[in-house]
């Protein structure tokens, strides 16, 4: 059975010289949305980090992501461009964003943050985790609705044709991970919180997170076309597949080190 990719603009409108397009609002969504979660889930645990501490977070959680993302991208996919032109990197009208660049900022306005602030680091770090699946969908909607990341040709049963790249029947990745990445994480997440709620078992929500994305994220781009510029490592694996190794190990790590080293 395949689909077609409905032809949509990768705008939405513009204002003058000003583009809202549809990767802008997946962020703008995923922030505000998960946000939101993140309020709701304090308050089920007593609003341990105070409604006005929230707030601010919110500042750094957004300078996090966007400039972790943003640096993250270059470094890791545009290494080349960025010593041919370092200047690249804040050329943010030229886009690329990466998740695993987003991670690191956020993990560094959380430390940072909850240093100041005096909080937990797991506890707010168990809480942006359960959010973040709500911008990993959205944003892998949007890569949908742009073109970007396709999967590779297949003659699975169902298939989408992307008529902007070629009439072949491909993998519809984007939309693989939306489901994995964002719908199925988030209920996996979300669903243990509400059974341990009574818990303080921080950080293991944490490192649920990183495990269960770095699994989903590993196995799908097997399916998912490599980056034409990367190509493969060892001919076998993507720049993505392996930024999500150390990222599952030091989920394993927390576990090891923080949660079970608690419990004995």
């Amino acid at each position: 059975m395949n689909f077609i990719q409905p032809s949509i603009d990768p705008i939405i409108f513009s204002f003058g010289f000003i583009d809202i397009r549809w990767y802008s609002l997946s962020y703008i969504l995923g922030i505000i949305l998960g946000f939101l979660v993140i309020k709701k889930l304090n308050k089920i645990r007593g609003d341990k980090i105070k409604v006005a501490q929230l707030d601010s977070f919110f500042i750094w959680a957004v300078f996090g992501i966007i400039l972790g993302g943003r640096i993250g991208y270059v470094i890791f996919y545009q290494t080349e461009l960025f010593f041919q032109n370092p200047g690249f990197i804040f050329e943010i009208w030229n886009g690329g964003m990466s998740f695993h660049g987003g991670l690191a900022g956020i993990i560094i306005s959380i430390y940072i943050f909850t240093k100041i602030n005096n909080i937990k680091f797991f506890y707010l770090s168990d809480l942006v985790s359960i959010a973040a699946p709500i911008g990993l969908f959205f944003g892998r909607i949007a890569n949908f609705i742009n073109t970007e990341l396709i999967g590779r040709p297949t003659e699975f049963f169902i298939t989408v044709i992307y008529p902007s790249v070629d009439n072949l029947p491909r993998h519809p990745s984007q939309l693989y991970e939306a489901f994995f990445e964002g719908i199925i994480l988030f209920l996996i997440l979300i669903l243990y919180f509400m059974r341990t709620k009574n818990l303080e078992n921080h950080g293991f929500i944490s490192a649920l997170f990183l495990c269960l994305y770095s699994t989903f994220r590993f196995i799908i781009e097997f399916i998912r076309e490599p980056d034409s510029h990367l190509g493969l490592f060892f001919n076998f694996l993507t720049m993505g597949q392996i930024l999500c190794i150390p990222l599952f190990l030091y989920g394993l790590f927390i576990i090891q080190n923080y949660v079970f080293r608690r419990k004995n």
